[in-house]
């Protein structure tokens, strides 16, 4: 006679989880390595702020930004040479030839950012806005072919279309409009040959000082 199976006990103590930190449903960028420059590549960088930031399309706000973005370029070899600002969130077209000197230009930038537009809101009737005011990390991605290019200048320069829409003008909070001081032209080829080529076309030259 076959030997009768005993039934199996179930656990009345919850299983133990394995150690480490819980990734948060609602985690922003990750955590993990970025990837490494061997060169100098075009970078889009993009900075979302905290609920708890004004709008950022404004006047006061875009002052914080142009003044950070000025101290940063006279500082840092990572240049900024295409800018956008939208509602709650920033994006850039960076050149840079090493993740770490990215790194420090990125927090250099995002440290300046924070502590103007904190002094601006506790001026403007927010007596407690101090601390962090980005929603995460930057987030960056690495261009590497013509099309990645055209591709970023283009969505940086018809974001204010996507979120707001209107008519095809120039976005005033760019480097088309009030911030076209701030950026430098591009040196990486794969951005001047983008400039050379609407130039030629008669077209403005996107992502570079005006004049």
């Amino acid at each position: 006679m076959p030997a009768r199976r005993r039934p199996r006990q179930l656990d009345l103590i919850p299983r133990r989880e394995k150690p480490g930190p819980k990734r948060r449903l609602d985690a922003g960028v990750s955590h993990a390595s970025r990837e490494r420059l061997g060169r100098r590549w075009p970078l889009h960088v993009t900075l979302r702020m905290a609920r708890r930031v004004f709008n950022l399309r404004s006047g006061r706000a875009v002052r914080v930004i142009e003044a950070a973005l000025r101290a940063s370029r006279d500082r840092f070899r990572p240049k900024v040479v295409q800018v956008s600002v939208m509602g709650n969130h920033v994006h850039l077209l960076v050149e840079a030839e090493d993740h770490l000197e990215l790194a420090r230009a990125m927090q250099g930038l995002c440290i300046r950012i924070a502590k103007g537009l904190n002094k601006m809101m506790r001026a403007h009737g927010v007596p407690t806005a101090r601390g962090r005011v980005f929603a995460d990390r930057y987030h960056s991605r690495v261009l590497r072919t013509p099309s990645e290019v055209r591709n970023a200048q283009h969505y940086i320069r018809e974001n204010r279309r996507h979120h707001f829409g209107g008519a095809a003008l120039v976005d005033e909070y760019s480097s088309d409009g009030l911030l076209a001081a701030v950026v430098v032209a591009p040196t990486h080829w794969l951005i001047a040959k983008d400039v050379h080529r609407r130039r030629a076309r008669g077209r403005p030259a996107r992502g570079s000082p005006a004049g």
